[in-house]
């Protein structure tokens, strides 16, 4: 028979531990089990390796120096192991701020969980660069489907008014869904929350500004070319000049999700996935 891992690690619990008793419950095996692995091993390689007694256990001469050798081998595969884990990545991408605190609650319990690094890839369509491979999972605002898409809701953010500083909006505490309706838009055709169809009786003669990415949108509004809405987390975390983040009375919320193909799930995208789910329960239950 072939001399496999278990037999070698068998081995030295037993010596380390200095009773089968002892061995068989740091392996997480009965004892029985144990017994028939060393003399498995003994067979395998025709001597014997330890002397057992009625009151004692000690290696012989050979397994002592077998042992030996086995620590190093052993040693060698760990390092092995603990470097490939190391050197593991997922790939989570994102068009615009991540959602605080959950996205770095979240990548905190996959790294713990997984030994494995999260890497986060900043892009402009996420949908293409899951499409292309160039992403393993992204975090997106809105309404997404597709049939080769998994798409895990995980909570939905407030909105609120994006305006200029020149605007007289900007002069507001708050302001009503419908009166942002009557003024013009900044769209971000590609991962924008919030489009002309997004009022219930949108105006066919109102004015659209569009672009494709967040930077863009915040620079148009800041320019006066129209008002936009976004998650509130804007308002948190972006300090431009001549931008204001005004409340809104009735803004339905902006769902936020956990997406990536359907076809293409690995063990470690797994754990990303379940992490997500688990700091999702989390974060709603404290904002509640």
């Amino acid at each position: 028979m072939n001399v496999e891992l278990r037999h070698l690690r068998a081995l030295v619990a037993v010596i380390d531990a200095g009773t089968f008793t002892a061995a068989a419950e740091r392996l997480n095996i009965t004892q029985p089990a144990l017994t028939r692995t060393i003399q498995q091993l003994e067979a395998a390689l025709g001597t014997r390796l330890l002397e057992r007694t009625s009151r004692s256990l000690a290696p012989t001469e050979a397994g002592l120096a077998f042992s030996e050798r086995v620590r190093g081998v052993l040693g060698e595969l760990d390092a092995a192991i603990a470097s490939a884990h190391s050197s593991r990545t997922v790939r989570l991408g994102f068009s615009w701020l991540l959602p605080d605190p959950w996205a770095h609650d979240t990548i905190t319990a996959c790294e713990r969980r997984s030994g494995a690094r999260v890497l986060l890839h900043r892009c402009d369509d996420p949908l293409s660069a899951l499409r292309d491979g160039v992403i393993d999972a992204a975090v997106m605002r809105g309404d997404v489907s597709g049939a080769a898409l998994a798409v895990h809701h995980l909570f939905s953010e407030p909105r609120v008014a994006a305006v200029s500083a020149r605007s007289p909006l900007a002069e507001r505490d708050r302001l009503t869904w419908a009166e942002l309706g009557t003024h013009p838009l900044v769209v971000n055709t590609l991962t924008g929350t919030t489009r002309a169809e997004s009022w219930t009786e949108p105006d066919p003669g109102r004015a659209i500004v569009t672009c494709t990415n967040f930077d863009e949108w915040l620079e148009l509004v800041a320019a006066d070319r129209g008002v936009g809405a976004v998650p509130v987390a804007a308002r948190r975390r972006v300090h431009h000049h001549n931008v204001r983040f005004v409340d809104i009375a009735d803004a339905a919320p902006t769902a936020v999700s956990l997406v990536y193909v359907a076809g293409r799930v690995t063990p470690l995208l797994r754990v990303l996935r379940d992490c997500a789910l688990a700091e999702a329960r989390r974060f709603r239950a404290e904002t509640r």
